[in-house]
């Protein structure tokens, strides 16, 4: 995803075109022993933006809003996951009666309306009684869909703070390069951690908006003002990011210590033509020079507690292959305490748009084959919820089959 630019668009728009091969590897058998005693991740996404996957659409009726969730949350526990990644703040919103950003308008319709119940809270209570793990999932810096500041609620910040925020490509982002915007952002974030026992806080793949061709993030009176100890606008941008992840983790630890920080990036760190320690990929965005997300560095300094790169390609794609970027990521992370996941895009198997590989159910089975032989692998997450349900071709029950036939606990 990326999930997240948006979907079923991510790969055609961010990875250079290359050859697919379709070539799968024969799942099946027990997980390995080391995985067994140490756990092993099994998740899924609920995206909330748009309405991907819950609630199904705006306006329903509280009663309606929680079977749905309920049902989802059951899946889950059907398909013999433990832990759910529940999107609560998708646009500088909120899915709980936060005193600082409004109500999502992907309840009722209508941003800042009181949807009748506190969806967060009832996520929490009925995950853990379903034995389930749920990993509150924020987005820090998207603050709309659009670029009319008029269509947000009456009172939101982003209103109340004009100069917080910038358009680009089509949407309203804060700018991450104010301090006063990641203080803030990080004091909203956190006020969920306070008020529920979550399991871990997560952030998706968007931290400075991906690139939009012929349009220019203009951050420059914040560069001028802020930006004068570095050489130039990337590092200062990468040092915005890397503030936020080590006061974020920071603070999660301070306010409810035991509770993880877990972060999903775009699956590609840099290329190896660019940086002769990235990956041997092709990749039209890299998440160093694009994103300006450093997450390598994340991982090898201990910042965060898990790492979920969003693997969204097939074994053999040319410009982006699988079976390359797990061994990358399986090296990167070996030895550094931070664990490692692997974000898998069920939204693809069976979609027509992709290539051939994505039309055999065994293609995501084969990626938690190859998986095996990386212990640094401690498990995988799903994108997303919906797909786990619908599962249109039974790729997720290929999974269950070959893979999942007991249930495991989540590492620790």
């Amino acid at each position: 995803m990326s999930r997240r630019a948006f979907w079923a668009t991510a790969a055609v728009t961010l990875v250079a075109a290359g050859g697919v091969a379709a070539g799968t590897a024969i799942a099946g058998g027990d997980p390995s022993p080391r995985r067994r005693a140490g756990g092993e991740m099994r998740g899924m996404w609920l995206a909330t933006v748009v309405n991907r996957d819950w609630p199904s659409k705006p306006g329903l009726t509280a009663d309606e809003q929680r079977a749905e969730l309920l049902a989802h949350l059951d899946t889950a526990v059907e398909r013999r996951l433990n832990t759910v990644i529940f999107q609560v703040r998708p646009t500088a919103d909120a899915l709980w009666p936060s005193p600082y950003e409004p109500w999502s308008q992907y309840l009722t319709g209508t941003q800042g309306q009181d949807p009748g119940w506190d969806p967060l809270g009832t996520a929490v209570e009925e995950a853990h009684a379903r034995g389930l793990e749920l990993h509150a999932w924020f987005n820090p810096y998207r603050v709309a869909n659009h670029t009319d500041p008029s269509r947000l609620a009456a009172g939101h910040p982003a209103r109340e703070n004009p100069g917080w925020v910038l358009p680009y490509g089509g949407k309203l982002y804060y700018n991450p390069g104010i301090p006063a915007v990641r203080a803030f952002v990080q004091k909203a974030m956190l006020d969920a951690v306070r008020k529920y026992p979550i399991d871990a806080v997560h952030f998706d793949d968007y931290f400075y908006p991906y690139p939009v061709a012929g349009q220019v993030f203009d951050d420059d009176e914040a560069y001028d003002q802020y930006g004068g100890s570095f050489s130039n606008r990337a590092d200062w941008r990468r040092d915005n990011i890397d503030k936020l992840v080590r006061e974020m983790a920071k603070g999660i630890k301070r306010i409810r210590p035991g509770t993880q920080f877990g972060i999903s990036p775009f699956g590609v760190w840099r290329n190896v033509a660019t940086d002769e320690r990235g990956s041997d990929t092709r990749a039209g965005v890299q998440t160093y020079d694009d994103l300006y997300a450093d997450t390598r560095k994340w991982v090898q300094e201990n910042w965060i507690d898990y790492l979920v790169p969003q693997l969204y390609w097939n074994i053999g794609f040319a410009a982006a292959d699988y079976a390359k970027l797990l061994p990358w990521w399986a090296e990167t992370a070996r030895d550094s305490g931070t664990r490692l996941y692997i974000g898998e895009a069920l939204y693809k198997a069976g979609d027509p748009a992709q290539p051939a590989a994505w039309q055999d159910p065994a293609e995501l089975s084969a990626h938690l084959t190859l998986a095996r032989d990386h212990p640094e692998a401690r498990g995988h997450v799903f994108f997303s919820a919906k797909e786990v349900a619908a599962d249109k071709i039974g790729a997720m029950a290929r999974v269950v089959t070959d893979h999942y036939q007991q249930p495991a606990k989540p590492p620790r």
